[in-house]
């Protein structure tokens, strides 16, 4: 959802450094202010946290290990490669850790009705698995592209219930038609409906309260460097899309100033060329989907559509977060291929048998780049954000191989 800055007007709070804000119409203000107050009132309450602790251990399976890829490491030669299996959480991907804190804060509210904006389809699987789990009905939207690459997706957020919703145009629609599809949902179905949005992205409360649903991530890998090396890694790299593994990769890491934070975007076809959505590498800041942050751009200012092999990396902006963090340089960005990450996702599946999401592949190919250049005391930790089971016939595709 584009927003006419001339009609909007930003709060003074809840920004990251200059990013952020609530850039958002009218008639949506009233429903961020109900989840920022459900939120701030309940985020460290004990009660809601015992009960997203059992949901998270006992529904979700958590925690998830932190696996010494020691084939990985001994071809690349170079530093040790750790993967934090975020692939192993129910239905396969990071997704429902923030879907469980929001579905408990929409059952504190109220409300009846769940609504979402999914690109590679694991947050709207993740979205309608919660919603059937706690009775409520559930709406989807997906872009019409999404929908077709990711049809084994579509199926299960419609086993489970849910409805979804094909966004933009037939063959174009992407993450960005999809997001933009479920704000206007909200604005019009305000009283009933509570929107899971899926990224750190978007305006306030929405990046806050994701990176601290998702940030579970780090908390536990931190722990488990500490159990079992004794030390904290040289550097964690996550891939970026909207955000949201990648700052919960980065959350308990964030004052380590020895620990490198790194985040693998997607370059498409390259980020020289006008089929990438590598965010942080060629973006501006500007106002979008009701955030301040970068943001690709066509020449006439208008929102650039992007290209990637990977929907969910599939994105024209990106968290305000990683927006500050690239500016004060906390964090580092680096655009990834398509080939790189395919080269990535079948070299795992090769030498550890663990089948990688695109999206994670993003990060692997970033892994692959580094390791050999360092150390063998050194240590690298990528966050294997999903599996691969939905991208496995892409992949083919992309490869020339008949699968059917």
């Amino acid at each position: 959802m584009t927003v006419d800055n001339t009609k909007t007007q930003a709060t003074t709070q809840e920004y990251f450094g200059d990013y952020g804000g609530q850039y958002v119409p009218d008639a949506v203000k009233p429903a961020l202010d109900e989840v920022a107050d459900y939120f701030n009132r309940y985020q460290d309450d004990p009660d809601f946290n015992a009960e997203l602790a059992d949901l998270l251990k006992n529904y979700d399976g958590r925690e998830t290990p932190l696996y010494f890829a020691e084939a990985l490491t001994k071809h690349l030669g170079g530093a040790q490669i750790y993967l934090k299996r975020e692939d192993l959480n129910h239905l396969g991907a990071h997704k429902i850790n923030n879907t469980l804190g929001q579905i408990l804060l929409a059952k504190r509210m109220g409300k009846t009705r769940i609504i979402a904006e999914t690109g590679a389809g694991q947050h709207g699987v993740a979205t309608a698995a919660v919603a059937a789990r706690f009775g409520m009905s559930c709406d989807i939207y997906m872009g019409a592209k999404d929908c077709e690459r990711q049809k084994l997706n579509v199926f299960r957020m419609t086993l489970m219930g849910a409805t979804v919703h094909p966004a933009g145009q037939p063959g174009e629609g992407t993450l960005e038609d999809a997001v933009g599809a479920a704000f206007a949902d909200l604005a019009t179905h305000q009283d009933n409906t509570y929107y899971i949005v899926g990224s750190a992205v978007g305006p306030y409360p929405y990046p806050a309260m994701v990176k601290k649903f998702q940030s579970i991530i780090s908390k536990e890998a931190r722990q488990q460097f500490l159990d079992q090396l004794g030390r904290l890694p040289d550097a964690v790299i996550a891939c970026v899309g909207g955000g949201s593994n990648a700052i919960g990769a980065f959350a308990n890491f964030l004052n380590d100033q020895n620990v490198r934070l790194i985040g693998a975007e997607a370059a498409g076809k390259g980020a020289d060329t006008p089929q990438n959505a590598a965010t942080l590498t060629n973006g501006t800041v500007g106002v979008n989907d009701g955030m301040k942050s970068y943001v690709l751009k066509d020449p006439d200012g208008s929102i650039k559509r992007t290209y990637s092999i990977s929907a969910g990396l599939d994105y024209p902006g990106v968290g305000p977060e990683h927006s500050y963090l690239k500016d004060i340089k906390r964090a580092e960005y680096f655009p990834i291929t398509d080939d790189e990450a395919v080269n990535a996702f079948q070299l795992l599946s090769k030498l550890e048998g663990i089948i990688p999401a695109l999206e994670s592949s993003h990060a692997l190919a970033q892994a692959i780049k580094m390791a050999p250049k360092m150390g063998s005391d050194q240590v690298l930790m990528v966050n294997l954000s999903g599996r691969g089971d939905k991208d496995v016939r892409q992949v083919a595709d992309y490869l020339g191989i008949d699968v059917e």
